[in-house]
């Protein structure tokens, strides 16, 4: 669980060396006042200012150094912590699957994991140096006290009023953080669709309308963002009045105690120095800014690391070739029924067709038997085993998955099909069987061309897609997988997929009677009901079945 305690906590090693510096700061602060104060008396007195002087020097050296250490130890506290923060938050996207990134946008979840990711690692340094700040005001109380107590008396009754100003900009300042970056994400997710869809926006002339759309939400973020400066300038104009009452009330009473003889003239100087820095404590308000800056961060982190991982079993897949059992499945999502009551079994080996009219469910029976999504109820087994019990390991291995739009990834074509390129050999064999291998050997650098600048179409990204699911030594999961593929090429792979000599389980969603005459058998579905399992030879003379293919 992601909290603003356990995101602070990762600064490790950084936070005591960074609260150390603080505090080696406030000694420093606290005790140049008292060393000049004896230097003035010194001065006065004629005799012995020369090592007063020395000390001074010797102090603000030290200062300088805590400061230069303070602020590497601080950047590297909130590198490290971004770091850690992003790598948890891509994870649990990750191995969330599909199903556990569904409630965000995509912009908006990028937001979160960059941009709001780092504000949240403000936090371990804020805290303390929101508690350091703190031993600047206290020390000055109590060494006022030391001088005089009248003098104490007179500077608590401002440090009051400070305080009560901070409580009021931390509560303000905390709900327009995260307004504000609620809104940067609704602007990042609305440029996400339309990056995603900008080949339609510029064939449709509506380019203008799009930003339009896109920057729509800039009112709202610059009105968020002058609330922010109001409640800092109104803050800040608080405390620049407070700071001189409570400044005027010590010299005042200061001046009282130098006439009565209570108090030498360096007492007094260094009396109004500890004046001077416990009206410093509005500058906490940059600090606390910070912090609801991070706490806002945090919050944000945190609903992206409430995502579910997918659950994984432990067990390996006995000796098979894919025998797949759909044991009585349904699907409800939003209160809709996806599927209704699905039992199945599909021998091992075969090719099996999933047909059916448009939100028939052909697609979510694919990937419930992928395991992209599990079941409502009901379970999935692959050669006697739940899908649910198998290791992750196991199941991708032995279960590949291809789609109608393939989303690609990697620097290069090769990386595209086996990411981790340990087998070339085998990345070669995929690309030959599902036919890739015929445009990347035209390209100029062959498999290591760039991805983003490889010129293919819609039909050769498809066999991308379907070459890095080749692999899978079980099953073949092909969800509308060669629907872009010129008929020659489907056909030719529709040929390797029948004859697959591996005999794997191949479960094809399709819309064209070619592939499903190819088949084995065909899983004819109609509103997330199976109404027949038959060759499609048999289910042909049926008119509405005919239909099903217009």
């Amino acid at each position: 669980m992601i909290t603003f305690g356990s995101v602070a906590k990762r600064g490790r090693g950084w936070l005591p060396l960074i609260g150390l510096n603080a505090l080696i700061g406030s000694a420093v602060t606290l005790a140049l006042p008292s060393i000049l104060g004896r230097s003035v008396d010194s001065i006065v007195a004629g005799t012995g200012y020369t090592q007063w002087l020395i000390a001074a020097a010797a102090a603000i050296g030290l200062g300088i150094v805590a400061s230069l250490i303070d602020a590497f130890a601080g950047a590297a506290c909130v590198a490290e912590t971004t770091a850690w923060l992003r790598h948890r938050l891509v994870r649990q996207v990750v191995r969330g699957g599909p199903e556990g990134s569904r409630g965000f946008e995509t912009g908006d979840l990028v937001t979160r994991v960059s941009a709001n990711a780092t504000d949240a690692a403000q936090a371990g340094p804020a805290a303390v140096t929101a508690i350091a700040a703190i031993a600047p005001p206290v020390g000055s109380l109590v060494l006022l006290a030391l001088i005089d107590p009248w003098l104490a008396a007179a500077f608590f009754g401002g440090v009051l009023l400070v305080i009560l100003v901070l409580l009021a900009f931390a509560r303000r300042t905390a709900d327009v953080s995260l307004a504000y970056q609620e809104t940067q994400g609704r602007i990042a997710a609305r440029l996400s669709e339309s990056l995603t869809g900008i080949r339609t926006i510029a064939a449709a002339g509506t380019t203008d309308r799009e930003e339009r759309r896109i920057l729509g939400l800039l009112p709202e973020l610059h009105k968020q963002g002058v609330v922010t400066w109001r409640i800092l300038a109104r803050s800040g104009a608080q405390a620049a009045v407070v700071g001189p009452l409570v400044l005027v009330a010590v010299l005042a009473v200061g001046g009282i105690q130098l006439v009565a003889g209570h108090i030498t003239a360096g007492e007094l100087f260094a009396a109004s120095q500890y004046a001077v820095l416990g009206a410093g404590l509005g500058n906490l308000t940059g600090v606390i800014g910070e912090i609801a800056r991070a706490k806002a961060g945090v919050q944000r982190a945190a609903e992206v690391g409430a995502i579910a991982e997918v659950p994984h079993g432990s067990l390996k897949l006995p000796a098979g070739s894919g025998h797949l059992t759909f044991d009585h499945v349904s699907v409800v999502a939003d209160g809709n029924v996806l599927l209704n009551d699905v039992s199945l079994d599909l021998p091992g080996g075969m090719t099996v067709a999933v047909v059916g009219p448009s939100g028939a469910g052909k697609s979510v029976l694919a990937a419930v038997a992928a395991r992209l999504r599990d079941p409502s109820t009901g379970h999935v087994s692959l050669d006697g085993v739940p899908l649910q019990a198998v290791s992750r390991h196991a199941l991708r291995r032995a279960v590949g998955c291809a789609f109608e739009r393939p989303q690609l990834v990697g620097r290069t074509i090769g990386e595209s099909i086996a990411p981790d390129a340990i087998n070339p050999v085998r990345t070669l064999a995929a690309a030959r069987a599902t036919h890739a291998h015929d445009f990347v050997s035209r390209l100029p650098n062959g498999y290591f061309t760039s991805l983003r600048r490889a010129p293919m179409s819609g039909g050769e990204r498809q066999r991308l897609g379907l070459a890095r699911a080749w692999p899978a030594n079980r099953l073949l999961v092909l969800d509308d997988a060669t629907s872009s593929l010129d008929t020659a090429t489907e056909r030719q792979i529709g040929r390797t997929l029948t004859e697959d000599r591996h005999h794997r389980t191949r479960l094809i969603v399709t819309h064209r009677p070619a592939t499903a005459a190819r088949a084995d058998l065909v899983v004819w579905l109609d509103h997330g009901q199976v109404r027949a399992v038959a060759p499609h030879a048999d289910l042909w003379n049926n008119t509405s079945y005919r239909e099903v293919f217009g």
